[in-house]
């Protein structure tokens, strides 16, 4: 596997550095699936748990349009995978491809980027439906950066149940 990742900028200002470990996040989850098939990425390597690589790159898709389009741009548009709000269904790679997966979490990337572009500052607010509460663009960065981060670890040990592959 080669890495395509961003380095992260050693000083800058805040927004800058959001955004570069976000995409070095983003990143780093599409290398953990590089070179992989569909059946590799459905593959599960820790029964019983249905965690796959292919589920979380599906999920992830999910979060980018939850975070970016629901809450900080107010957007009417249904879940990714479930129009019923079944958070749950990203999980069903069943009949998934890596190409509608890649497609649509890379869709939900570039709809995210350009909502954390446009927005004025990072103070900018959206309202969080299933909580009640008003959050910041800060606070949805630093969550997305906190779910990559959490997911990639996932997905390390998932690559290395699929096929051996190791990596930082």
């Amino acid at each position: 596997m080669t890495s395509h990742r961003p380095s992260p900028p050693l000083r800058a200002g805040e927004r800058e550095t959001l955004r570069a470990f976000l995409d070095y996040h983003r990143a780093t989850l599409a290398w953990k699936c590089e070179g992989l098939s569909d059946d590799a990425l459905r593959r599960r390597s820790m029964p019983p748990s249905t965690l796959t690589l292919l589920g979380l790159v599906r999920h992830l898709a999910k979060v980018e349009r939850a975070w970016f389009r629901r809450v900080i741009n107010g957007e009417d548009v249904p879940l990714v995978w479930s129009a019923d709000g079944d958070y749950q269904a990203a999980y069903d790679v069943g009949a998934a491809t890596r190409a509608s997966a890649f497609a649509a979490w890379q869709t939900e990337t570039e709809h995210a980027r350009r909502i954390e572009r446009e927005a004025d500052s990072l103070d900018v607010t959206g309202y969080h439906r299933r909580s009640g509460e008003t959050v910041s663009l800060r606070l949805v960065m630093l969550h997305l950066i906190h779910e990559y981060a959490r997911h990639n670890g996932h997905a390390d040990l998932l690559r290395e149940g699929v096929d051996g592959t190791v990596g930082v």
